[in-house]
């Protein structure tokens, strides 16, 4: 295995996980080669995200040899796609770029499978047409990565954790698309020999996380006195991974990882959502009253109003990722509460990129799945 990883494109990469992916390339790795960030900008990217990476590496910026390269690109416009290839000499690929919220799903299924499905096999055969050979073998220096989710493998019960052998049930059209964006990822590696693997992590929190997601949603009603809106009876149980551990371990993967293997990347950290709210509740009111007046936590608990739930909405998800730290050495480095309070600062600290974020179509959207519930 001698892998280049010296012109990695990055699909989505202005989203949540993409754009903290870059961040901890330039910043926590020795990576010393050229980022190519393809995005096609729809509502949750944002190159603020960026904007110091552009200044530092970007070849209008101070980086002498421009190692962070932008292009706004549709994964589905295989000539585009092409051409990035081509001219930047792309070895690898790190596919982040995916429509990724169950109840826009729900509401609109068509965008997921044309960016989860047509999308990935766009690039899959660049790649393939890229990577091959004139004597038809496949380059072994090359690696393309595919980041996909735990909700391809369904519910589980209240005991029991996903494998990277646990059978595919997906239960909604986000998770359905993804599920068959895995399966196209795996078989051309099967058919065509190109080098892929697939991660599959569990909910990451952090950073540049587009308000729609819990996390960061609950955070800024809290903030801005509104109420705060909980699915069912709120006991759905989520596995919570930082981002940066999620992208520490992407890292490794494109280092370490075998060709054709699945790794499962968890947080290890299962809460309620209710009873992650109510820590959220704790974090926010303290952080809020160190610059202002006192805030009291039991007056914002009584803001939570339970709504209807979504329709299919899985009970429990839950990771056993062993298979990722026996084989590549992975661990999580930040513990959840300490995250949490990195995660709540973050956003209470940068009110700009949350007013850039805070467009008319996402407060529609908003109000179109909370508040008509």
């Amino acid at each position: 295995m001698e892998r280049r990883l010296r012109n990695i494109l990055v699909t989505g990469g202005a989203g949540f996980i993409g754009s903290n992916f870059i961040h901890y390339l330039f910043d926590k790795t020795p990576f010393a080669g050229r980022i190519v960030n393809a995005d096609s900008l729809t509502y949750c990217g944002n190159l603020e995200n960026l904007a110091d990476i552009e200044r530092r590496f970007g070849s209008n910026g101070t980086d002498e040899k421009g190692r962070y390269v932008f292009c706004k690109a549709d994964i589905c416009d295989a000539a585009l796609q092409d051409k990035l290839f081509a001219d930047y000499d792309i070895d690898t690929v790190v596919h982040f770029a995916a429509e990724s919220h169950v109840d826009r799903s729900i509401a609109g299924p068509q965008a997921f499978v044309r960016t989860n499905v047509e999308g990935t096999f766009t690039l899959l055969e660049c790649a393939r047409r890229r990577w091959t050979l004139k004597d038809g073998s496949m380059r072994s220096d090359v690696l393309f990565h595919h980041i996909s989710t735990d909700e391809v493998f369904g519910s589980l019960g209240q005991d029991g954790y996903f494998t990277e052998t646990t059978a595919y049930a997906p239960r909604s059209p986000y998770s359905a698309s993804k599920a068959a964006s895995d399966h196209l990822a795996l078989a051309w590696h099967s058919t065509y020999g190109l080098p892929v693997t697939l991660s599959n992590c569990s909910n990451n929190y952090g950073p540049y996380q587009f308000p729609e997601k819990l996390i960061p949603l609950m955070i800024l009603n809290i903030r801005e006195k509104k109420e705060l809106p909980v699915y069912g009876d709120g006991k759905n149980i989520r596995d919570w991974l930082f981002v940066e551990d999620h992208n520490s371990a992407v890292w490794l993967i494109l280092n370490k990882g075998r060709a054709g293997q699945t790794y499962n990347i968890g947080g290890e950290n299962e809460w309620e959502n209710i009873r992650l709210l109510r820590k959220l509740i704790e974090l926010t009111a303290e952080k809020l009253q160190e610059k202002g007046p006192p805030v009291s936590a039991a007056d914002i608990e009584k803001t939570i109003r339970f709504v209807a739930d979504r329709p299919g909405h899985d009970r429990r998800y839950a990771i056993d990722c062993s298979k990722i730290k026996k084989e590549l050495g992975w661990k999580r480095s930040v513990g959840f509460e300490e995250g949490l309070k990195k995660t709540v600062a973050w956003y209470i600290e940068n009110p700009a990129w949350i007013r850039s974020v805070k467009t008319g179509s996402y407060r529609n959207w908003l109000e179109q799945n909370y508040t008509n519930r």
